[in-house]
């Protein structure tokens, strides 16, 4: 099996040094630019390139595009035209130079956003939320899948030891893949994106890198980009970067150790079930909540989230909720899917209140990897979104400052970390 799954990556795998003789060669006064969209799934990315006889340095220099939206799940065959507009524009770390990555919105024949965009309205009701200044600070984890769907660095005829070493480990039997994650780091350091750090998860296989903190619609442009890096970088391995919110499933049994190497055991069935899922835990704050005394708007605001638990989990993944019931199990660091809860440094509970937020009432920082930027005062973390999660209105963002009125429909309270209309994490452009 193992000699399988190499010569499935050689066949999926290019000569890089052939490629970098041809990225070396001059292009004179042309430019390059990735245009990155969001597909009908609501998951998937899709990009294509175009040539340009200038750098553009902004969004509106770049012209809009088209594709062909009954291939992506966006538009009828008969009608199948959509738009691509330029809304942010980023340093490309794979052509380097003057050459860009794009993110777009999508637009439909009369110029108005496509049905499965979010950002447009999301964007107004940013511009209505500026002087609250919204922070952002995304987690996203992934796993790291060999072509064949298999966990990378798992042995292909049972299962690693139990969690316990992986999480933040260093060696060879306790992480799987970090030159992918060192790529994808620099990639989005290089990129302008306002990545925070990362670190082995708790699964082996498993990362989080963090993004933020990010103020307004910008965290939404940020994040998504990311996740296209990632899925680029780890396309250069021949390895699979995958968001699946439970891609390990299976039942606890048995334990039969056939064989050990240092730290790494090799099971035939016991573990697995016994395995974290992924998430994408979001820090918010405004700035009442950064201000002394903050600690008590998050405390408000933490009671309007419990009011419609139910309707924000059927938001936090793009299957309704259903993803979300293989991995909100009350397990593997999470809370139960039908309860909400809250608590300070709890990772069992819905919202997670830093310890250090609670300790100086209003004085913290949404977590100590973005201690270095300087996001400081009282923050919490919604822990229920899956990887993959679908968010919330944008018109919910009254609910979760309680001295904003935006007048806004739809006031249903939602996610504490998303003003975005189902942007920040997964918007559909």
């Amino acid at each position: 099996m193992m000699n399988q799954s190499m010569s499935l990556r050689a066949q999926f795998a290019c000569d890089k040094s052939i490629t970098k003789k041809f990225y070396d060669l001059p292009v004179g006064d042309k430019v390059q630019c990735s245009y990155v969209w969001i597909d009908g799934t609501g998951e998937n990315l899709r990009t294509k390139t175009r040539t340009l006889d200038f750098e553009p340095t902004k969004p509106d220099d770049l012209p809009v595009w088209n594709f062909d939206g009954s291939s992506t799940g966006q538009a009828a065959g008969a009608d199948s035209d959509v738009y691509i507009k330029p809304v942010a524009i980023f340093p490309c770390p794979f052509r380097l130079g003057k050459h860009k990555l794009v993110m777009c919105e999508t637009l439909d024949r009369h110029m108005q956003p496509n049905v499965t965009n979010n950002r447009r309205k999301c964007a107004e009701v940013m511009e209505k939320a500026k002087d609250h200044h919204p922070w952002f600070g995304m987690e996203q984890e992934y796993t790291l899948l060999d072509i064949d769907g298999h966990p990378f660095g798992w042995p292909k005829n049972g299962f690693p030891g139990p969690q316990g070493p992986y999480y933040c480990g260093v060696g060879a039997g306790k992480v799987y893949g970090r030159d992918v994650v060192e790529a994808h780091y620099r990639a989005c350091l290089y990129a302008g994106i306002n990545i925070s750090g990362t670190n082995a998860e708790v699964m082996p296989g498993q990362w989080e890198y963090q993004v933020g903190p990010v103020e307004g619609i910008a965290m939404g442009d940020q994040l998504w980009m990311s996740r296209f890096l990632l899925h680029r970088v780890a396309e250069e391995f021949g390895i699979v970067a995958s968001l699946d919110c439970k891609p390990i499933k299976g039942e606890y049994g048995r334990t039969t150790r056939r064989r050990t190497i240092e730290n790494l055991l090799i099971y035939r069935t016991p573990f697995a079930g016994d395995w974290n899922g992924a998430g994408c835990h979001t820090n918010f704050s405004t700035d009442a909540m950064r201000k002394e005394g903050g600690i008590n708007v998050i405390l408000e605001a933490i009671n309007k989230l419990s009011l419609v638990h139910p309707q924000h989990i059927a938001y936090y993944d793009p299957k309704g909720g259903k993803d979300n019931e293989r991995r909100l199990t009350g397990q593997h660091e999470t809370a139960s899917i039908d309860k909400f809860s809250y608590g300070v440094a709890s990772r069992a509970a819905s919202i997670r209140i830093p310890r250090e937020t609670d300790d100086k009432g209003f004085t913290g920082y949404v977590i100590d990897c973005f201690v270095n930027y300087r996001m400081r005062r009282a923050t919490s973390e919604d822990r229920r979104p899956s990887s993959t999660w679908r968010p919330v209105h944008a018109s919910d963002f009254e609910s979760l400052s309680p001295n904003l009125n935006l007048n806004l429909p739809g006031g249903a309270p939602a996610l504490i970390a998303l003003i975005c209309d189902k942007y920040c994490r997964k918007f559909v452009l």
